[in-house]
């Protein structure tokens, strides 16, 4: 796991936890710059470890995985079966530092969309890269998961060293079909969600329960409709016009000057609550002494507090109020990872919603651009399924956001500004070439990661 030290790490781990049965995961090898947070994550993974073997629902036979720790990155790779891909270049600093210089120049800073998104990549690609190519020294047999963000734009620059052996992965489509399907009175695992787009740039347009689409009915149904968190976001109103459901990112998109106004009158900026809220963590999960189970009890209280204040600038814009428990129910990523490595590593057939290359799925994009759509999973890796064409609307924004995707992949290779300026200029959420300037300006000053751009 690479960016073992990071705060999600516990997910997987219990998701391994739970996995029963033969060729069940045996080592896992946790992986990162930081001795701190990987001691306190070991802790944490101990604490979970220790609950799991107490509880008599627990159906994972024999001895939990072993945990290791290491900051030697060959060390962590080599034998790998699978190598899960978590960073986060720059650290929470980097991610409140990308929203702030957005947000003084008046655009979204967000994680993953807009400028935010560009800034992050921008860092976060170089080092994907490097580690692309230690993965196929290392372990050129492993099949790399990529959780890092942006996740289709990492995948793809991971994919250019590592072809189709790199597969991304997002919980966002899958709880929104989650939501969806149960909204509808279907069970998730019995419901074929017709989803395709871009990471955090996806629409459901369909949901098939034995062989009947149910998305009209639900359409249909303005009280249903309001049911649930997309509902809330979006409205129905404008659920209807667009005949789907997008994905809860498509928020920043739609709903883009109220978004960014609430963001510039929040306290603070996500990032800058996240930065703050596991600095504590860590602090007190890492001090010496501190038992096992106390410091999985602290990444619990901080998990529900992280969970429960997700996208709040987004629900304020849109008059959504809290999140409600059905939002917030657990299974996200982590199930995905696992159902992955199950249907690779045992040939256990399934379908999921992964980021991969296109080959010929949407037309209007080239075999090579990472897309997120259903795909068929077994040994030899997922395969995406034959996808509809997109409205002209929707084909409109995924065109342009790819087309950024694309000059952050020549920026970070060729280390050229006049390309970095470009992706920022050309997207949808950037208004102008002035502003895009002055963004990777402001970007260079305060990362020196972005250094080697010229």
């Amino acid at each position: 796991m690479l960016g073992g030290g990071g705060f999600r790490v516990p997910l997987v781990y219990g998701a391994l936890l739970g996995d029963g049965g033969e060729g069940r995961v045996t080592d896992v090898v946790l992986h990162d710059e930081d001795p701190a947070r990987l001691a306190a994550m070991a802790r944490v993974l101990a604490g979970q470890a220790a609950a799991a073997a107490a509880d008599p629902r627990t159906p994972t036979p024999g001895p939990a995985p072993a945990v290791r720790a290491t900051t030697d990155l060959d060390e962590a790779l080599a034998g790998a079966d699978f190598v899960f891909s978590a960073i986060r270049v720059g650290g929470l600093e980097g991610r409140a530092a990308d929203e702030r210089v957005a947000l003084a120049e008046g655009v979204l800073g967000q994680e993953t969309v807009g400028a935010g998104g560009i800034a992050y990549g921008l860092r976060t690609v170089p080092v994907a890269r490097a580690l692309a190519r230690a993965v196929a020294r290392r372990a050129p047999e492993a099949w790399v998961i990529n959780f890092t963000n942006p996740a289709g734009l990492v995948t793809e620059a991971m994919a250019g060293i590592l072809g189709d052996r790199v597969i991304g992965i997002c919980d966002s489509p899958v709880g929104l079909g989650r939501r969806v399907a149960r909204v509808l009175g279907a069970r998730p695992e019995d419901a074929w969600v017709d989803y395709v787009g871009l990471n955090h740039l996806g629409w459901l347009r369909g949901l098939r329960v034995g062989g009947r689409d149910e998305l009209p009915r639900l359409l249909a149904d303005a009280k249903a409709l309001e049911s649930f968190e997309e509902g809330r976001l979006f409205g129905a109103e404008w659920l209807r016009a667009l005949g789907a459901i997008p994905n809860e990112y498509l928020h920043y998109y739609y709903f883009n000057r109220e978004t960014v106004r609430a963001y510039r009158e929040a306290r603070q900026t996500r990032g800058a609550f996240l930065r703050d809220q596991q600095r504590g963590f860590y602090a007190e999960a890492g001090r010496p002494g501190v038992a096992p189970g106390a410091a999985l009890a602290a990444w619990e209280r901080t998990r529900a507090e992280r969970e429960a204040t997700y996208m709040a600038e987004n629900r304020e814009a849109a008059g959504a109020g809290g999140r409600e428990d059905g939002d917030m129910e657990s299974g996200g990523y982590e199930k995905v990872a696992l159902a992955l490595m199950r249907a690779i590593a045992r040939d256990e057939r399934t379908t999921l919603i992964l980021n991969v290359r296109n080959r010929s799925t949407l037309s209007v994009l080239d075999a090579e651009a990472v897309i997120e759509v259903p795909c068929l999973v077994d040994a030899n890796g997922a395969h995406p399924v034959a996808a509809d064409p997109l409205p002209l609307h929707a084909t409109g924004l995924v065109t342009a956001v790819k087309a950024v995707e694309r000059e952050v992949l020549a920026a970070s290779e060729s280390g050229s500004r006049a390309a970095a300026a470009k992706a920022f200029a050309l997207h949808p959420l950037v208004d102008s070439a002035a502003v895009a300037r002055r963004l990777l300006d402001g970007y260079r000053a305060v990362h020196p990661g972005l250094e080697y751009l010229r």
